[in-house]
């Protein structure tokens, strides 16, 4: 008995969690799809080093409720900062910059993570229709403190 109450446990834990998966579109992707139905383009500028990045990947945009208002509202992009893959955003065409023996940055990562001059991760950012950033916060972000974010956000829009 104990054996088939796990077994319906897991079973039961699984296909909760099936159901609140974060929908991640390209660039390319999400411009396409923001002409067809406008909502604006979340952006989360990472790095595959950063412990905040991970945590949040691992927390915050695990939780429910920051997925089910991201999938509704928004436009989910993950940005690799360390990206060498060029993006092409109306016409334009953002690529890796090294900046020395096995470093760099990826051009659009600079620009959406980059805050009072500093470059800074994790950082995300909210584009409006034209690109423009609505909003951008560069620190490790709960959950509550995104579902508040997300909502002003989505209301504002």
């Amino acid at each position: 008995m104990k054996q088939l109450n796990l077994v319906l446990f897991f079973f039961f834990w699984a296909t909760l969690n099936s159901f609140a998966q974060l929908k991640t579109y390209s660039f390319e992707e999400a411009e396409k799809l923001e002409q067809q139905q406008p909502k604006p383009i979340f952006v989360f500028v990472h790095t595959s080093w950063c412990k905040y990045c991970k945590m949040m990947e691992n927390s915050t945009f695990k939780n429910p409720e920051v997925i089910q208002l991201l999938n509704d509202n928004f436009y989910f992009v993950s940005l690799d900062a360390e990206s060498k893959e060029p993006i092409v955003i109306k016409d334009r065409t953002f690529s890796y910059k090294p900046k020395g023996k096995n470093t760099g940055i990826h051009e659009l990562a600079e620009e959406l993570a980059t805050v009072d001059g500093n470059i800074s991760y994790p950082t995300f950012s909210i584009l409006d229709q034209n690109n423009a950033i609505l909003l951008q916060i560069s620190e490790f972000t709960d959950a509550k403190t995104m579902i508040v974010l997300l909502k002003e956000a989505a209301d504002f829009h």
